[in-house]
């Protein structure tokens, strides 16, 4: 037994929640001691590749999910838009302290400025839209943002998207400020920098199982011929879809009543300059009816290794796989005494989005291109390809002995504070640096009140609200802009 490894904290998953949680360790703590497991040859090669998700700096300036239509036809609330704006605020403000450090290299490798768009269609949803906007226009983190019903302004925003459309109403919202942002590029380089500062990083090594020690410690055991293990004082899970299983195996009765529905997602791509020459932007619109969240159709500016294309979908579907390069039996697999009543609670419940995600499944290929024509009127198909994107497990939460399907990030944590792991999709990496602050407070409670002046370095505004303070907002969004090279 003298001869296991001990570590501080062992970093389950190579994407961009482990990695930003390693960062934030390091930075607050240089002397401790850090290792990562990743499965696949390389980091950032399931949710965080750029390939994998359509790499929305989610701030609420265009998804309208987070922000529905009021009952009464009143302004809708904007709360949650709000909320999500200020988590992304302070991932921008966490890129930009480490592009100062030069622990982020060039801001252009993984940010950059891609107007956000809403785009309706019909009275109703233009009234919804042009509510919203009023509401939003109101809340200094959003200041800025354009309306129109205009079809010849709209169309010198989005002329893909206007030319060969008839006259029927449509209205946009248009925010200058959104980004593009290739996630896997920025795990990639904060993880260099982790290794550089003594980080232990195995790639090609699944983890198989958890065990906890009397004393609270941890006993991980690593792949299976011949199976290793290490020791470690805390675990963090950022697997993806199989933080679910992992936690299952740890046994700590905080995930108990948990699971996750598993949804995978395609899209329609094309390189033809151009096209893409003629839409730079991300234009969100309405979801169908019966679609979850995570569908809502869009057609995206994406900018890879600096090359631009579009995208349009996603395009939903059944799937028992936790991760893009996983199993099969994963689904059956994470069905448990403690979690089969929440399962089949939410089956019942959510009878329409199966449905829709088999009506989703069996979809043809001219079908996804007359949902492409909604957006591209003048559409060629020879122009644009299909591809798998990335697997999602949204949450199962257990409510009372029943469940209800979750959409978002929820962080599971063990009483003692020495586990905890992530559950759930969007906006996921977007308010990543958040999600591990919790994560962070959670299993440092003694020590995170000590690093509130060290977190104040690496985060400006850490413990206020900016849109509670209209000129520390503009102050903030307007430094971080400058040093990721963004528009302000």
């Amino acid at each position: 037994m003298t001869d296991v490894k001990h570590y501080d904290y062992a970093l389950i998953g190579g994407g961009i929640m482990s990695a930003t949680l390693g960062v934030l360790l390091k930075q607050l703590n240089p002397d401790i001691s850090l290792v990562m497991y990743e499965r696949l040859e390389q980091v950032a090669n399931e949710s965080s590749n750029p390939w994998n998700n359509a790499g929305t700096g989610h701030a609420a300036l265009c998804e309208l999910n987070y922000m529905p239509d009021s009952q009464d036809g009143s302004l809708p609330d904007p709360a949650k838009a709000v909320a999500i704006n200020e988590q992304f605020q302070v991932s921008r403000q966490f890129w930009s302290t480490l592009v100062e450090q030069e622990i982020l290299k060039s801001p252009e490798s993984f940010i950059r400025t891609v107007p956000h768009m809403t785009f309706v269609k019909g009275d109703k949803d233009c009234d919804y839209l042009k509510r919203r906007h009023e509401s939003l226009s109101k809340q200094p983190l959003f200041e800025g943002m354009e309306f129109s019903t205009d079809q010849k302004q709209i169309a010198k925003w989005i002329p893909l998207m206007t030319a060969g459309r008839d006259q029927s109403p449509i209205a946009v919202t248009l925010t200058e400020q959104g980004t593009d942002v290739d996630y896997g590029t920025m795990t990639e380089q904060m993880i260099t920098w982790l290794v550089d500062s003594g980080m232990k990083l195995e790639t090609n090594v699944e983890v198989k199982n958890l065990y906890q020690f009397q004393d609270s410690k941890w006993q991980i055991w690593l792949g299976d011929s011949p199976a290793t293990y290490i020791h470690a004082d805390k675990v963090f899970v950022g697997a993806g879809g199989y933080a679910l299983k992992l936690l299952q195996k740890s046994k700590i009765p905080e995930i108990r009543g948990y699971g996750t529905f598993p949804v995978s997602g395609h899209f329609l791509r094309t390189d033809n300059p151009k096209l893409v020459a003629q839409h730079k932007a991300k234009v969100y619109s309405q979801a169908d009816v019966g679609a979850p969240p995570m569908s809502v159709p869009h057609l995206d500016t994406r900018v890879v290794d600096g090359k631009e294309s579009l995208l349009f979908g996603p395009f939903a579907g059944l799937n028992p796989k936790f991760l893009k390069q996983g199993s099969i039996l994963d689904l059956p697999a994470s069905v448990k005494i403690h979690n089969l009543i929440p399962y089949l609670s939410v089956a019942l419940q959510n009878l329409g989005l199966v449905k829709y995600l088999i009506g989703e499944v069996t979809k043809s290929k001219s079908k996804k291109m007359e949902s492409l024509r909604s957006f591209v009127p003048n559409l060629n198909p020879a122009d644009w390809s299909y591809y798998e994107a990335g697997q999602r497990a949204q949450v199962i939460k257990p409510v009372g002995r029943l469940g209800v399907l979750q959409f978002g990030t929820e962080v599971i944590s063990s009483k003692d504070g020495t586990i905890a792991g992530l559950l759930g999709a969007s906006p996921g990496a977007s308010v990543s640096v958040s999600v591990m602050l919790d994560v962070l407070e959670r299993m440092e409670p003694m020590t995170f009140p000590k690093w509130k002046k060290n977190l104040r370095d690496l985060i400006p505004s850490f413990g206020r609200e900016l849109n509670n303070d209209p000129a520390l907002a503009k102050r903030t969004m307007r430094a971080t802009a400058k040093t990721l090279k963004l528009k302000a």
